[in-house]
């Protein structure tokens, strides 16, 4: 690891070896003073999932996956979310087409099992998808591999279906591999509208404008952000959430490829921008609690979007 920081939660390790983490009073004052409306005792629990992604290990990590379901929903979890290409690990690059299945694949389908017997809502965090053999939904191509995500409801319904927009081109082959999505949807989910986007996205303001003109109140956000641009994933996190007066959670994964180590801290951030829970490197289970009434608080209370001219 190049970067350590002490992560904005306190944690503890359960019997699989992962941390799990709730929000710590750190920036308790400042709610207290300043952000009276954030209610952290209402709303939804919110498990982010962030997972050990072995390079490779399509089965090992879907089992991670269910299982992470499993114990966030033991905690009282109502909607789960996964990261970034947690099946393969997204700098597997060679392993991108091996991997590729349709939209309701095994990836989807073990993860719906797991959301039905759980009564839990999951986001899917993202796959590689191959587009010539989904024939369940609209896709932007008619044949190549996307990077896409779904929103599937505790009683396993498919909500939503994201395929991120912007592709990193900086020293990775994404963009040479990948059809990028043309949707940017929101879904209503757990009383909450649910948006997506996937990390390289959080560098483009613009989508989640988008977002916020559909009435976004909860942004999801599954990644595979790799040191050393630690305060890059931090800022841009937290601008999101400020700008647009809506939660954003991060979801990280964990883990080293022979290219990168992926830099965890997966945090949820409420309306205000202020951490709500947050995780280090290791594997975790952040829970945080989210509210659509403080969301429409914090927009009466300072109407900064009311102002907009764009």
């Amino acid at each position: 690891m190049t970067e350590n920081t002490d992560a904005a939660a306190e944690a503890t390790t359960d019997e699989h070896g992962a941390a799990e983490h709730e929000g710590k009073d750190e920036g308790k004052h400042e709610r207290e003073h300043a952000h009276e409306d954030v209610d952290e005792s209402e709303g939804i629990s919110l498990a982010l999932a962030q997972l050990a992604v072995e390079a490779g290990d399509l089965e090992g990590n879907r089992d991670r996956a269910v299982d992470a379901i499993e114990r966030a929903a033991a905690r009282g979890a109502d909607l789960v979310a996964l990261p970034e290409l947690f099946t393969v690990g997204y700098f597997e690059f060679d392993l991108y087409a091996r991997s590729a299945e349709p939209l309701e694949g095994e990836t989807l389908g073990r993860l719906r099992d797991a959301a039905v017997e759980n009564d839990v809502a999951v986001l899917t965090g993202s796959f590689v998808e191959d587009l010539a053999a989904t024939d369940s939904v609209e896709t932007p191509a008619d044949e190549g591999y996307a990077n896409t995500t779904a929103l599937l409801s505790s009683s396993g319904d498919l909500e939503l279906v994201y395929r991120k927009y912007h592709l990193f081109g900086y020293e990775s082959a994404e963009t040479e591999l990948l059809v990028p999505g043309e949707a940017i949807d929101t879904a209503t989910v757990c009383g909450l509208t649910v948006g997506v986007s996937t990390c390289y996205d959080l560098r483009f303001p613009e989508l989640y404008r988008r977002l916020v003109d559909q009435g976004v109140e909860l942004i999801l956000v599954p990644s595979a952000w790799p040191y050393p641009r630690l305060e890059h994933w931090q800022t841009l996190s937290r601008a999101r959430a400020i700008e647009n007066q809506c939660y954003v959670a991060t979801i990280n994964g964990s883990g080293s490829f022979e290219e990168a180590t992926l830099l965890g801290r997966s945090t949820v951030y409420d309306p205000w921008g202020t951490v709500l829970a947050s995780s280090g490197d290791d594997p975790a289970l952040v829970m945080a609690n989210v509210d659509a009434g403080a969301v429409s608080n914090v927009r009466s209370r300072f109407p900064a979007l009311r102002d907009r001219r764009l």
